[in-house]
């Protein structure tokens, strides 16, 4: 992880100047680094074009923040070179909080909540919608990369038209703020109050609010219990005056998600060579199963019973072998 060139320029000419420490990166071309400079800290993003643009992030960023949302704080940014310094939220993250501390998982969980709850209650923002055809596409990867991998022939036609026929449920009465990969692992902990900075919201688009409380409460990354699922959806429920329709877009939209994320899970480890994620394939085919079951997605059930026999459901690297 050597610092991008540039980035002493660049953090010299906005006075932060300093040591610059890698960090983790994600399932993305950005990469992330401590800068520590004069007794501060501050967090590198490292987003090079062409691979990635940082326009999205600066631009959700500031949207979130002038609505009272957590995201951290833009100390420089230079768009053009891909470089953006952030406030640095810290190391403490909500994943390893509640994995852990049992005891923390509903104060934790309760309290993402309470943001989701919020961002409902919030006009939606500038951007693009989360619209049939990207739902559609979005689910489509699943037989993009994961089928090929296992050298399964399917019925592309009728995967569209199954979803054609369930993603009516998904349309929002009132659209709102979608983040689109808001989980444990993007929730930090901050200050002594530990309240919930948000992070890798760049790709928001405005959706159904089903959809994240999807991504947080069926996990790629980590098992989230039923219960604790259930009883979060009620949390929400109950602020919201959200009714049955609620849950039924919620199972189509949990469905769609898990059948996008095998997809991309897939392509990282096909195309990035990131063998890691095949390994969190079979928890999310474990979510998606759950959510075939539900009536709604009753012609998407048919689909996946008529192509992918269950044996050939879970860990794509493990299965082609």
């Amino acid at each position: 992880m050597i610092p991008p060139a540039g980035a002493g320029a660049f953090l010299d000419a906005h006075g932060w100047g300093g040591e610059i420490v890698p960090l983790s990166g994600d399932a993305s071309f950005r990469r992330y680094f401590r800068v520590k400079s004069q007794g501060r800290d501050a967090i590198l993003m490292d987003a090079p074009p062409p691979h990635e643009d940082p326009r999205p992030f600066l631009s959700v960023a500031a949207w979130l923040s002038a609505h009272g949302f957590a995201a951290p704080a833009i100390h420089a940014a230079d768009a053009e070179a891909g470089l953006v310094l952030l406030e640095d939220f810290g190391d403490a993250r909500m994943r390893e909080a509640v994995d852990e501390d049992a005891a923390a998982i509903d104060r934790l969980y309760g309290a993402a909540i309470d943001v989701l709850v919020a961002l409902a209650g919030a006009p939606a923002g500038p951007f693009a919608p989360y619209d049939r055809d990207t739902l559609q596409r979005e689910a489509a990867l699943l037989i993009d990369w994961y089928c090929p991998a296992l050298g399964i022939d399917v019925d592309r036609a009728g995967y569209v038209a199954a979803w054609d026929a369930v993603l009516g449920e998904a349309a929002a009465k009132r659209p709102v703020t979608v983040l689109r990969d808001y989980h444990a692992e993007n929730l930090m902990l901050v200050g002594e109050a530990g309240s919930l900075g948000l992070l890798d919201f760049q790709d928001a688009l405005v959706g159904h609010p089903a959809y994240d409380l999807v991504s947080l409460l069926q996990d790629a990354r980590r098992d989230v219990a039923p219960e604790t699922e259930q009883a979060m959806i009620a949390r929400y429920r109950a602020a919201t005056g959200a009714g049955d329709e609620f849950m039924a877009a919620y199972h189509v939209l949990g469905a769609q998600r898990n059948a996008k994320i095998i997809g991309i899970f897939t392509r990282l480890w096909r195309r990035d060579g990131k063998p890691r994620y095949p390994t969190l394939c079979p928890r999310v085919w474990g979510y998606l199963e759950r959510d075939l079951a539900q009536p709604v997605l009753a012609p998407v059930a048919r689909w996946f019973d008529a192509n992918i026999p269950p044996e050939l459901r879970g860990d794509p690297l493990a299965l082609a072998r």
